[in-house]
Order: structure tokens, then C-alpha cells, then sequence
């Protein structure tokens, strides 16, 4: 019997936790690119997480 040559991979949590990402809370998409625009409150809430941790 062959062995197999895969490993398998074994299921990790997720790293980076998306549930404050500015990205988060879409509120409408642009018409024709289709980019997503988040809430004042979640653009503010991710600036000042960049500021506070930039080095």
C-alpha cells in the first residue's frame, strides 16, 4: 500500500480577529467598483487603533 505524500493539515484558529476590522460594517458599495465604504464609527475606531500602535 502507498503511503501518502500529503500531510494533512491540521485546523488552526485564525490568527487576526476581523470582527473590528473597519470593513466590518458596510454600509453601502460605490456603483460601478463596487468597494465597500464602512461606517464613520468603524473608519474613526480603526485611525485611532493605527495611531496608537504605530512605532
Amino acid at each position: 500500500m502507498k503511503k501518502n505524500k500529503y500531510k494533512l493539515k491540521e485546523k488552526e484558529a485564525p490568527v487576526e480577529n476581523h470582527e473590528t476590522a473597519a470593513w466590518s460594517n458596510i454600509t453601502k458599495t460605490k456603483d460601478v467598483s463596487r468597494v465597500p465604504l464602512p461606517n464613520e464609527f468603524s473608519v474613526e475606531e480603526a485611525k485611532e487603533w493605527v495611531d496608537k500602535n504605530e512605532k
